[in-house]
């Protein structure tokens, strides 16, 4: 997928997603806050455009939930030095979704196993257009939400998060070098809910809705 934003154009490139980062949210599915950011990754494969109307209801599963996040795309290469320095990497942020097959995640986690098979199927993560961003613009109180055939379904803050992005992007520097292209999806706040074929579901950020079928 091709990313435009601010005049330039990005291959999208590794997806990194933070888990429970709302402690509200973490508590609504009985998780334990965590101490430290809790990330995981979605292939390509996961990206829907704002462009493509409808989204595909998994094949396997029967429990498909919305998750609605921001989502930081990395504009250079390199590690943070600091928080204060990860501003210098964010070329964009918009709106997404982190779809999650919630009855194929309960059974991986009474298994111990790992979220993949429930979060990071084909067409589990629709991006909203990235909005150019400026390092003057503060990001502990950006607002988005997510509404089900025309019903709010979920409210955030970025104010509320356990850890902030720059500090996620520190994070996840520390593991893998950051690339442009790349994606943050920064974790859901509570209120994440059942998504049925034929739903319309709108994600809003910055005065911008985009909308998908699930189909």
């Amino acid at each position: 997928m091709e990313i435009n934003v601010g005049g330039k154009s990005l291959a999208a490139g590794r997806v990194f997603c933070i888990g429970r980062n709302y402690a509200a949210h973490a508590k609504e599915l009985k998780n334990d806050i965590p101490d430290e950011p809790v990330i995981f990754c979605k292939p390509p494969t996961a990206l829907v455009s704002h462009l493509q109307r409808e989204i595909p209801f998994p094949s396997f599963g029967s429990v498909l939930h919305h998750e609605v996040e921001i989502v930081v795309l990395i504009g250079k290469a390199g590690k943070p030095e600091s928080e204060t320095d990860a501003l210098n990497y964010i070329a964009g942020l918009t709106a997404g979704l982190d779809l999650t097959m919630r009855d194929v995640q309960d059974d991986l986690r009474k298994q111990g196993l790992s979220w993949e098979k429930s979060k990071a199927f084909d067409c589990s993560a629709p991006l909203g257009e990235f909005l150019p961003f400026t390092p003057d613009r503060h990001l502990d109180d950006l607002r988005f939400s997510c509404a089900v055939n025309g019903g709010i379904r979920q409210s955030g803050n970025t104010g509320n998060m356990l850890f902030p992005i720059p500090r996620l992007m520190v994070e996840i520097s520390r593991y893998w070098k950051l690339l442009p292209g790349d994606l943050i999806f920064t974790g859901t706040p509570e209120g994440v809910g059942p998504l049925l074929r034929g739903d319309c579901i709108e994600i809003a950020f910055n005065g911008n809705k985009w909308a998908w079928t699930i189909s």
